[in-house]
């Protein structure tokens, strides 16, 4: 079935019933007028991808502005506990001695059985872990004493603590019944769990972070608590393990109070910790091809990108036409038009070799046309050449000329796939024969084969993921959760559609009571915005870690986590996300500055406007929102790289002119992510796309890793040629099953079970013994041991 054949639920406008929807046709000028304009004005991001934004960034994040009342609450709670025991003395004056005892009677009093006593408890250590901020002059004093609080509280076993009210509270039976039954639920519902969190989080990021004024015991400390985070000391399971369970029993609608948004946050950054983040990923690859005696890597990645500059857009439909009607003004005059600066996406401004004379060609819909180059004279006039003919000197001067690059930024690969079908070809072609998987006999075969053969060695890239399938492969010869965040990150996309039968992420963001006031409604609805932004930004760079982590640590764990993600339609649920006004959520300003954590507790409170909350902060772009993008962009890459099945989804779902939108994104990063999705699907877009969108594949050729018998600018590739790639899902599930059984199936096939020799082990072992042993066992010693002669003097014996 073609693509166009498919009904494809995802690229038109939906009503609330589900149903298409297209808007008028003013409504279309509108909007595409409005996308030429900010395609016209989008500045470069300065934008640094990292594993989070700053930790002022991250601790604000951890509060919504409905929680703003419980800052004071907390602080009021501490006071009146602190009070009869430091007898008119501030938290900062006393002795480190004195604190830890204080701390101690804390932990003491979690232990009552009063539940309002314990929450009191712990909200006066919550206002520790937030830095005694009523005591501090400025934002740069609360994150100080937080950090020294924080890890007294560590020091003095407060997260075992909490862990345990933690666990008590998620298996709180009355709680989860209570909730379900509720129609609406709100803040107060989930009191408690919001506490112990917003503790345990702030403990997490705070030793998690290293910073300039680390002491000794704080390096001694931050390095136990990652190993006690990461070793099955919490009922025998790892603390991510207990989070991820919170989040399929909310997801299930078992527990709809659970405050989601700190769970995710507090799992994101507990997988950081435990498992690190993307620069130690880098290391541990180097470490792991070392390990393997594979070469080097021919380039730091991280490197690479952070050096890329971004490009240009493409050029919106509303552009395409202003240009076209240019151009019949320009063929009515038959005057040439001077040039116009080129786009720095195509830098090359070579002319393109494949498109004809014949104009009926060129038309296609202006929503997936690109403009191939800009200012040009009429296409009716020109030659099919390969380089353009040297402008005239008076039109461009000599200093605006185009400049080759020195360099492309990729070193470039070869698989060993590549070479042995090259060579399959070859022997084809000159021989008539083939050798299987051989690369290295080459008789009969003319010199320049050999050339090109040994160009491709020097270029040839083995991964840790190769090997450890061709060490399975040899062993197989002899003898999780995730689904549930896919549910929480289509809920918080901004395209989504409100649903009744939908689950409710807004549970631990929405008060008691509902907005009165014009000013508490705009107040709520950008808490809202916030909420749902910070809830993407912390399941895309989970999902991204562990799919790196899983890919790192063996391959077939992460192809079973990448199978799980696409049967449950994570490519079209990426897709629906970018299926927006992606410059609008870029520079969304769902954020007041005033109310962030902990500008809000230091500082005088402002009053608020109308005016100045639809203002919004003056960032040129949301740090998390872009982040959040890159991370889906990442995502989507390692769920489609080298499968041709998942590559031809994107196709199915019209993902280029989604994925070329998000071009307009003057960001080098999330523009490379991009480009490399498109550069996998062009050779099944048929020709007509690539001659339209030419300064598109110009990009590709610049700023994505070159594989060097890679045919993906034309569509020639064997592997392109559409028959049942539901084979190729088959097999990689054949492949997994049979991974999971060797290393994790508890009930093996006896003839492969090792044997165990040890004496004292085999002596030692449990034996299940039927009911009747004891009448016959007599019996059986007669028969089998006294009646059988031994011949003792055969041990002696040399065997």
């Amino acid at each position: 079935m073609q693509a166009e054949d498919m009904e494809v639920p995802i690229i038109n406008n939906l009503n609330d019933n589900g149903d298409r929807q297209r808007p008028k046709g003013k409504d279309v000028f509108k909007d595409q007028q409005k996308e030429s304009e900010s395609s016209l004005e989008s500045p470069n991001l300065e934008f640094e991808y990292g594993d989070t934004d700053t930790l002022t960034a991250e601790l604000s994040e951890l509060y919504s502005y409905t929680e703003e009342p419980e800052f004071a609450l907390n602080r009021d709670y501490f006071e009146e506990d602190f009070r009869t025991h430091a007898r008119g003395r501030r938290w900062i004056e006393l002795t480190v001695e004195e604190q830890r005892a204080y701390v101690m009677r804390l932990l003491d009093a979690l232990e009552v059985t009063d539940r309002d006593k314990r929450l009191k408890v712990a909200r006066a250590i919550l206002y520790l872990a937030q830095g005694v901020f009523d005591e501090c002059d400025t934002e740069v004093d609360v994150l100080h004493w937080s950090r020294h609080n924080v890890f007294l509280l560590y020091d003095m076993g407060i997260f075992t603590a909490l862990l345990e009210l933690l666990s008590m509270e998620i298996d709180n039976s009355q709680a989860c019944s209570s909730a379900v039954r509720k129609p609406a639920i709100s803040l107060a519902d989930s009191t408690e769990l919001r506490v112990l969190l917003s503790i345990m989080y702030l403990m997490v990021e705070t030793i998690r972070v290293q910073t300039e004024d680390h002491r000794p015991e704080w390096i001694a400390a931050r390095e136990a608590f990652k190993n006690e985070l990461g070793s099955p000391l919490y009922n025998g399971e790892p603390f991510a393990l207990l989070l991820f369970t919170m989040v399929t029993k909310f997801c299930s609608m078992n527990a709809p109070h659970f405050p989601m948004k700190k769970v995710l946050l507090l799992l994101w950054k507990t997988i950081l910790f435990t498992l690190g983040g993307f620069e130690e990923l880098q290391q541990m690859k180097v470490q792991s091809r070392d390990h393997l005696n594979l070469p080097p890597l021919p380039e730091d990645s991280i490197k690479v990108v952070r050096a890329m500059r971004a490009a240009s857009p493409p050029a919106s439909a509303m552009e395409l036409i202003e240009q076209q009607q240019q151009q019949k003004r320009g063929r009515r005059s038959r005057r040439v038009q001077p040039l116009v600066k080129q786009d720095s996406l195509d830098t090359y401004n070579e002319r393109d070799p494949f498109k004809n004379d014949d104009a009926r060609d060129e038309e296609e819909d202006p929503e997936d046309t690109d403009s191939g180059i800009e200012g040009e004279v009429d296409p009716l006039d020109r030659d099919v050449i390969i380089q353009p003919p040297p402008p005239p000197p008076l039109l461009r001067p000599p200093t605006e000329r185009v400049n080759f690059p020195k360099g492309l930024p990729w070193a470039p690969k070869v698989r060993e796939k590549d070479i042995e079908h090259f060579l399959e070809t070859s022997r084809n072609k000159f021989i008539g024969f083939t050798l299987g998987n051989d690369t290295e006999t080459l008789v009969g075969l003319p010199r320049p084969i050999h050339e090109s053969v040994k160009t491709l060695k020097q270029h040839k890239y083995v991964s840790v993921a190769e090997v450890q399938i061709k060490r399975e492969e040899e062993l197989q010869q002899c003898p999780m959760t995730l689904i549930a965040l896919l549910k929480l990150l289509l809920a918080a996309a901004p395209t989504s559609k409100a649903k009744t039968d939908s689950i409710n992420i807004l549970a631990d963001v929405l008060p008691e009571e509902m907005p009165i006031t014009v000013l508490q409604s705009m107040k709520l609805g950008i808490d809202v915005n916030r909420h749902k932004e910070i809830i993407v930004k912390a399941i895309s760079a989970l999902l991204l870690l562990l799919l790196k982590h899983f890919k790192l640590n063996h391959i077939y764990q992460f192809e079973i986590v990448s199978q799980h993600l696409v049967f449950a339609n994570c490519i079209p649920l990426i897709l629906k996300f970018f299926n927006q006004n992606i410059m609008s959520y870029i520079s969304a300003k769902n954020s007041i500055c005033v109310l962030d954590f902990p500008h809000c507790v230091v500082h005088e409170m402002p009053e608020l406007t109308a005016e100045s909350l639809e203002a919004g902060d003056s960032n040129q772009f949301c740090w998390r929102n872009l982040f959040s993008c890159i991370n889906l962009l990442r995502i989507l890459n390692k769920l489609t790289k080298w499968k041709h099945s998942r590559t031809m989804m994107l196709v199915v779902f019209k993902s280029a002119p989604i994925l070329k939108r998000a071009l307009k994104v003057k960001q080098a990063m999330m523009q490379l992510y991009v480009l490399k999705l498109l550069k996998i699907q062009t050779k099944y877009l048929g020709r007509q796309w690539r001659k339209s969108n030419m300064k598109t594949m110009s990009a590709i050729y610049q700023k994505v890793r070159h594989r060097l018998n890679d045919d993906w600018a034309y569509g020639n590739d064997i592997d392109a040629r559409p028959w049942d790639f539901q084979a190729e899902e088959c097999a990689l599930r054949e492949s997994i099953e049979k991974f999971n059984s060797r290393r994790y199936d508890k009930n093996k096939n006896g003839d492969f079970t090792p044997v165990d020799n040890c004496l004292q082990s085999v002596l030692g072992q449990r034996v299940e013994l039927p009911e009747d042993f004891h009448y016959s066992y007599e019996m059986w010693l007669e028969r089998e041991v006294f009646s059988q002669p031994i011949q003792w003097e055969g041990l002696l014996q040399n065997p």
